[in-house]
């Protein structure tokens, strides 16, 4: 990068931490570390609910996942509006007038201690291995920038996060999130305009969008029914709602942001401005991945985007066959582009029979170049046994250093580290937490004041290095937007249905509930080990099967000899 990229990054990157530590002084109360003081208004709210889940993965990884698979992921998120105001109907009013500072406050008043504890550890330990996945993706960034060790920048990355989360507790994060989300907003936003500038000039927007959908990457709506498909409209509908019910409903990384609302009304508010933006918000994103799809197809692209694997098999025995092969790719690449001409100006003719052939020579080329371009990926697997052959994390970022200008550059990156940043600081803000008041407050019984804070500071910081020390494994899981959302998968179900059994399966007491909750995760983690259903049907299995398994159980056990009759609670 450029002296300007690198200060416009350092500059986004201080401002962040410093206001953050500027608005989160001044906490000296459990309540106040950990509510933020309860008056934050609807806006505040939405931006830090937003923030907290737009991640680095989101900016680094969503657009790859658009190149290599189109659009389609956007129905993933189609359940999230839906969730949202089923919740601001339902559990919001109830944690309002609770006065909760956690979301598993709650099951201990309807079911039992135990149960409350299996929901927060359920939590904290998806909540604290997904957060390791968040400081993963900028630490790549500064490896593949600077070639430091990975090692070094997971720990650079996780600590710049610490420094204002630790310190000022909810209050902080929230604040800091708004700062974050202008310098994501900017920096997309111009990625997009910029690429779209940067296509040839006879090739329109309109030009580029057909090139994109004749090659499927505008595959936006998938309406065919299939279990096994990741992604289409039932899955997004049904293991969406239900994902996202349990994630802003129960996932105290979400809850945390509303419960800090002054009153009801922001609270809601809060939580329907994220359901209104994060679908738009989504497409847009995959949309620029797919005009970074569109680009490649007039300029050629790198054989294998992840610069790595690619200097170890140049330094090796290998390395006259993979120039061979790079070669043979460039020539592919070239034929490409002319058949992508060739279909744009047809588009431009007007005659049928011209386009429909066009498009059909434009897909048989990209195939031929796709099926040179695995003989590569094959090659460098062989010459590095243990190499990911998945790209799609590297692919945005290679896009923004190669031929975004001067200036813009920093300012994506910036946008990178602070939807990590974001993410990162709202997530282990919550699990501290929950720590402290799920933990220690109810097991240990301690007080709310000042000592309460350093407990919940220490916590924090824990759960910091956690997350840090998960980041060393992140980089085996493949393409991370979909690691994260399968790892949330994996408990949101269960902790969904203890939720739902609470509110309304009246006749099941706490014994029941815990068990249920047992069973339906073990057949969960089953599910994802020895079949291939999608995992945003887990949502839906463990969420049925808590409910299903804790109501048979009660009648079970009211109808066995002795039994007394069961009250409702």
């Amino acid at each position: 990068m450029s002296r300007l990229d690198w200060f416009v990054l350092g500059g986004a990157l201080l401002f962040v931490v410093l206001w953050g530590l500027y608005k989160g002084r001044g906490a000296t109360t459990g309540e106040g570390y950990i509510g933020g003081g309860r008056d934050h208004r609807w806006w505040l709210i939405g931006l830090s609910i937003i923030a907290t889940q737009t991640s680095a993965i989101t900016f680094l990884s969503t657009p790859g996942q658009a190149y290599v698979d189109g659009m389609r992921f956007v129905q993933f998120y189609f359940g999230l509006p839906i969730a949202a105001v089923v919740l601001s109907v339902t559990l919001i009013p109830l944690y309002h007038r609770l006065k909760v500072s956690t979301a598993y406050e709650l099951l201990e008043a309807r079911f039992d201690l135990k149960t409350r504890l299996l929901a927060a550890i359920l939590f904290l330990i998806q909540r604290g291995l997904a957060v390791g996945l968040t400081i993963f993706a900028p630490a790549l960034v500064l490896s593949v920038l600077l070639g430091w060790s990975l090692h070094v920048n997971i720990l650079l990355v996780g600590t710049l996060v610490m420094i204002y989360t630790v310190t000022g507790g909810t209050k902080a994060v929230a604040w800091a999130h708004s700062s974050q989300m202008v310098i994501i907003a900017g920096g997309m936003l111009l990625a997009g305009v910029m690429t779209a500038h940067r296509l040839p000039s006879h090739v329109s927007f309109s030009d580029a969008l057909h090139v994109a959908g004749g090659l499927g990457r505008l595959n936006v709506i998938d309406a065919h029914f299939d279990p096994n498909n990741r992604y289409n409209l039932w899955s997004g509908l049904i293991g969406g709602t239900f994902l996202m019910l349990s994630y802003f409903g129960t996932d105290q990384s979400q809850v945390q942001r509303y419960l800090a609302g002054s009153d009801l009304t922001q609270s809601r508010l809060g939580l329907l401005l994220n359901g209104m933006i994060k679908v738009p918000m989504q497409f847009l994103i995959l949309l620029l991945g797919a005009l970074v799809f569109v680009f490649y197809q007039f300029h050629t692209p790198p054989l294998f985007f992840n610069p790595g694997p690619v200097k170890q098999v140049m330094a090796g025995p290998d390395a006259a066959a993979y120039r061979a092969i790079e070669t043979k790719f460039a020539r592919a690449r070239t034929d490409q582009s002319l058949r992508a001409e060739a279909y744009v100006s047809a588009r431009h003719s007007g005659d049928a029979a011209e386009i429909a052939l066009t498009k059909h020579q434009l897909l048989q080329s990209h195939a031929e170049s796709e099926a040179i371009r695995r003989e590569g990926v094959a090659l460098i697997e062989k010459a590095n046994p243990g190499t990911n052959p998945n790209d799609t994390n590297y692919i945005f970022l290679a896009y923004v250093l190669s031929s975004l200008p001067v200036g813009l550059v920093g300012l994506v990156i910036a946008a990178v580290f602070s939807g990590s940043m974001s993410s990162m600081s709202g997530e282990i803000s919550a699990l501290g937490a929950t720590t402290v008041v799920d933990l220690w407050r109810r097991l240990i019984g301690g007080s709310q004041g000042q000592r309460e804070v350093w407990v919940g500071r220490i916590a924090t910081f824990a759960w910091g290095c956690f997350a840090m020390a998960f980041a060393e494994y992140a980089a085996r899981l493949g393409s991370l937007i979909e690691a994260v959302n399968i790892l949330g998968s994996l408990f949101y179900g269960t902790i969904l249905g203890i939720f739902i059994t609470a509110f309304y399966v009246k006749r099941v007491r706490g014994g029941t509930a815990f068990y249920a909750a047992i069973v339906a995760e073990i057949g969960v983690l089953l599910c994802f080990t020895f079949t291939s259903i999608s995992f945003l049907w887990y949502n839906l299995i463990g969420c049925v099967a808590v409910v299903g398994l804790a109501w048979a159980f009660s009648l079970a056990q009211s109808q066995s000899p002795g039994a007394g009759p069961v009250s409702p609670a």
